[in-house]
């Protein structure tokens, strides 16, 4: 079939049909500032629901932008969905022992340190210096206390400094 003979509806349907944002196996621990932000993320969602619900019933009916409404449908199940499973949890325990919600300094073996804040999967941001408590790095520092040596990536890294 040419494309000449194909509907503009079915590019619509087709874009229409988006797949649900797929939600981590692992625990939603999270930070109160990632629980923030998880409420901040759904308010978003539950406005731009209701901002695709309203252009619908604006005479141009629904199907005049369903992706507008896919998409916020399928962000507000996301963010609902998290937000039901969140665990807050809250930084207490030894204060030298690297835990989830705190930051943590390492040393590499060439001399450069580094400072990541262990989160929420949700929060994470590397190159803002935070990272999921359930990636890698943090798996490895998890537990560990000032001055312990771990392996991270293959290399040795020393724990200078929690906070």
């Amino acid at each position: 079939m040419a494309v000449a003979f194909t509907r503009e509806e079915d590019y619509e349907a087709q874009a229409a049909d988006l797949p649900d944002r797929p939600i981590s196996p692992h625990p939603n621990l999270v930070t109160a500032r990632g629980l923030a932000a998880i409420e901040a993320e759904l308010a978003a969602a539950r406005a731009a629901y209701s901002a695709a619900q309203a252009a619908g019933k604006d005479g141009a009916g629904v199907s005049a932008d369903r992706t507008a409404m896919a998409r916020a449908t399928r962000d507000l199940r996301y963010w609902s969905a998290r937000r039901a499973n969140a665990q807050l949890t809250e930084l207490d325990g030894d204060p030298d022992k690297v835990l989830f919600g705190r930051a943590v300094e390492i040393e590499r073996e060439d001399g450069r340190r580094q400072t990541f804040r262990i989160v929420g999967e949700d929060e994470a941001d590397p190159a803002a210096g935070s990272v999921s408590y359930v990636s890698p790095l943090a798996k490895a520092l998890l537990g560990k206390r000032v001055e312990d040596v771990v392996m991270v990536n293959g290399a040795e890294v020393e724990i200078v400094a929690v906070r």
